[in-house]
């Protein structure tokens, strides 16, 4: 579609990208005519979509969690499958600070209480800063740091939580991370890359093309990262805190007897609804 046309009607939009091979053309189409600013700019956005660039890259946000994040070009888009690791983290996060009533509207977004203090989160591989934004918005007052070893990440994850007032690094997982933190987190979550290398090639071009690589590429098994995070685990979590890892279903035994050698009681859940799989670990068994 050139800038040149005729400014393109909704049908159009849906035409052009259902010929260039997306599944959810009409879908697609609704977002990109709704977010377009001028009809030159819709032009261009269908350009980029039908050149295979992710359709959150071509809208510059993406939907997570019922909010809006923010997605610059190069950074890795937020899956809708990890939206079961942020509902498992909050839960354990009001259950960390001592919360067990249930999330009425009267109690969500506060897991202490009126008064209580919040939960202390940290996110590592943070990519857009998507799960920790949408873990402020689920506990309201939290204590959330983010980290991404990815410049470009780290920039769009500095705005998503900007918000929440969480503060983002960037460097190798726990490096840049405070020390007075060891000993007082109370959830730590991790989407780290967990993408076999070899099938790094089998990935849709979206992904493999357009997204960084270090967001992707988890070793020979896909779980050399994921070791690395449960390893370093028990040192800066709390007495009560938990860790939380996404993985894949096949990975989910090996990533369990990673927690379990770091000295943590691993538990695998899953969603079938989401295509997820989250291992938790935690100084207790969990029920």
């Amino acid at each position: 579609m050139s800038l040149s046309s005729p400014p393109p009607s909704h049908s159009a939009v849906v035409t052009v990208l259902r010929a260039a091979g997306c599944v959810f053309a009409e879908d697609e189409a609704d977002l990109l005519v709704s977010t377009a600013r001028t009809p030159a700019d819709l032009a261009a956005m269908v350009e980029r979509r039908v050149a295979g660039l992710p359709l959150e890259h071509v809208l510059g946000w993406a939907d997570f969690c019922g909010l809006r994040i923010t997605v610059d070009p190069g950074v890795f888009v937020p899956r809708r499958r990890t939206e079961f690791l942020v509902r498992q983290a909050a839960a354990l996060a009001r259950r960390a600070c001592g919360r067990t009533t249930s999330e009425g509207p009267e109690n969500r977004g506060d897991p202490g209480g009126p008064s209580g203090p919040g939960a202390v989160v940290v996110d590592l591989c943070c990519g857009s800063g998507a799960v920790g934004a949408a873990l402020a918005a689920a506990l309201g007052r939290v204590e959330l740091h983010a980290v991404d070893i990815d410049p470009a990440a780290v920039a769009c994850a500095r705005r998503n939580l900007a918000a929440s007032g969480g503060r983002v690094y960037e460097g190798d997982l726990y490096r840049p991370l405070p020390a007075a933190l060891r000993g007082r987190v109370d959830v730590l979550v991790a989407c780290a890359p967990y993408v076999p290398t070899e099938a790094i090639g089998l990935l849709p071009a979206e992904a493999r093309v357009h997204e960084p690589r270090v967001a992707l590429d988890g070793g020979a098994d896909g779980l050399d990262v994921v070791r690395r995070v449960a390893a370093e685990a028990p040192r800066w979590l709390s007495p009560d805190g938990f860790l939380l890892v996404e993985t894949g279903e096949h990975q989910a035994v090996r990533a369990a007897e990673a927690v379990a050698r770091a000295g943590l009681a691993p538990r695998v859940t899953g969603s079938d609804e989401l295509n997820a799989t989250v291992v938790v670990g935690s100084g207790t068994v969990l029920p």
